[in-house]
This record gives C-alpha cells, sequence and structure tokens, in this order.
C-alpha cells in the first residue's frame, strides 16, 4: 500500500504543514535521500515531506542526492511533486516575496547526474520527452491557489538553474535577464527531469527572495538575506501548499507519465 500519493521537497521549515506525521526510511539504488522521509495527512490526502537540502541543511545545491530523494518519493507512492524553491528574481518588475510558477527551464549546470538511465539495460536509448518540464495540471492547481490566497503571482516564466554554491557574477545575471527569463535557482535541475523519468507530475512553485546581481546597479545577493526573506514566508508558503494539496487532481488526465514504460 502506497504511504502516499503527493511528495512536497522543500525547505526543513516545512515541516509542521503535516498532521500526525511519521519518518519513513527508505534505501535505493542511488543511497539514502537526504532525509528519511515524513508522512503525513494534509487536507485528507497522504503527502510524503522530504528537505531537499538535509533538515541541517548539509546537502550544498551540487551535492544534493536529487536521484534517491526523487527515487525514494516514488517508492513510497507519491506520483505527484510540489516543489517549492527559493529562486532570484531576473526582471525589474518582480519584488521580493513574489510567486513564480515556471512553465519552462534552462539548465546552466554541470557533472550532476540527471538520468536514472546511464547503463545499457536491453531496451535501447532512453530519451524523455522534457518539452514541457512541468506538469500543467499541478501549475493551474498551484496559480489558483495562489491567486485565491492573494500572493502576487507569475503564471510562467523560464527557471535557470545554476550550479551554485556561489551566485552569479552581475555579467551573468545580465545577461540571464536579456533573455527574458524570469527567475534563477540551483536546485530546479535535474530535480524536473529525474521525475519526469519517473512519470511524477513535477511543479515548482519559485518563491523571490532577491533581485539577482545586475537587476538592479548596485543590489547584490546575499545567503543571508535568502535566508531571512525565505524564513519570513515560511508560515504563509505552509499554508498555502495545504490549499494546493487540496486542489491537485485525485486523477491524473496530464501527459507526466505517457513517456517511458514503467511499472
Amino acid at each position: 500500500m502506497a504511504a502516499a500519493e503527493i511528495g512536497v521537497i522543500g525547505g526543513s521549515g516545512l515541516y509542521a504543514f503535516l498532521e500526525d506525521a511519521e519518518e519513513i526510511e527508505l534505501d535505493t539504488p542511488y543511497g539514502p535521500p537526504s532525509d528519511p522521509l515524513v508522512v503525513g495527512t494534509v487536507a485528507g490526502r497522504r503527502v510524503a515531506f522530504l528537505p531537499r537540502h538535509g533538515r541541517d541543511h548539509r546537502y550544498p545545491p551540487h551535492r544534493i542526492p536529487y536521484r534517491a530523494n526523487l527515487w525514494a518519493l516514488r517508492t513510497a507512492g507519491v506520483r505527484q511533486v510540489l516543489a517549492p524553491c527559493a529562486v532570484g528574481g531576473l526582471q525589474p518588475t518582480q519584488s521580493p516575496g513574489d510567486l513564480v510558477v515556471p512553465d519552462q527551464l534552462v539548465d546552466r549546470t554541470s557533472g550532476r547526474s540527471q538520468t536514472f538511465h546511464d547503463d545499457w539495460t536491453g531496451r535501447g536509448p532512453v530519451h524523455v520527452s522534457f518539452a514541457e518540464p512541468y506538469c500543467p495540471s499541478g501549475r493551474t492547481a498551484t496559480v489558483g491557489t495562489a491567486r485565491d490566497a492573494g500572493w502576487p503571482v507569475g503564471d510562467g516564466g523560464t527557471m535557470v538553474v545554476i550550479d551554485g554554491p556561489r551566485f552569479s557574477s552581475r555579467a551573468e545575471s545580465e545577461h540571464y535577464a536579456k533573455q527574458g527569463w524570469s527567475v534563477i535557482n540551483m536546485t530546479g535541475h535535474p530535480e524536473a527531469v529525474l521525475a519526469r523519468e519517473l512519470k511524477l507530475c513535477y511543479t515548482a512553485i519559485a518563491l523571490i527572495t532577491d533581485l539577482d546581481a545586475g537587476v538592479h546597479g548596485g543590489v547584490e545577493v546575499s545567503q543571508e538575506e535568502v535566508f531571512k526573506v525565505f524564513g519570513e514566508k515560511t508560515a504563509a508558503l505552509r499554508e498555502l501548499l495545504h490549499g494546493i494539496v487540496a486542489a491537485l487532481p485525485t486523477q491524473r488526465t496530464c501527459s507526466c507519465d505517457h513517456d517511458l514504460d514503467l511499472p
């Protein structure tokens, strides 16, 4: 029997949104996940929470065990994933505290394991469709719930993902902004593509914590600023996740599970 149907990958401050929480330890072919899954009830639905960086924030973005995390969630029964994350805003119309629910992704990382199909399995090459990186049903539920709750939310936009852990130079930030991309992040890839390979619906919920270097002349992003803004919004984000979980479809009608022949 599945332990959960919905997964949330996010910051450790989000633990408190689960009712009747219990820990589940799972091993995977890719080692242990960032932490044991915490499974509980939200809006009458079973939800598994996984702190992306570990509960003590021990994993920097380039060292997160992404494959183990997604494998563990699927093993627990999860088929829809919500992925709240901190991002830098790339457009001057944005403000810290705004939400963006992206519909596109640009990968600027290197060296990260981004597939479950490294080795020959007898089935031939595996090339997963990724033209639309995010689940349309999850995006619709998220945008609608956020608007109803009074959040300033951008419906759509491109998230560019960099390796980190450093922030961008001013020239890099200006380049990304000139492409028309919306937000910048360090963890959105390979999470999204690994979810697609496992036939999981994946929805990124991007909270703008700062305006990235170069968007406004002398402004320079700092770790302290990012943590401060995300911390101030954690309680409101927990409430938002309650609403989104309730709004997610109980039956999937999207195409996220149609690309690979997995059980």
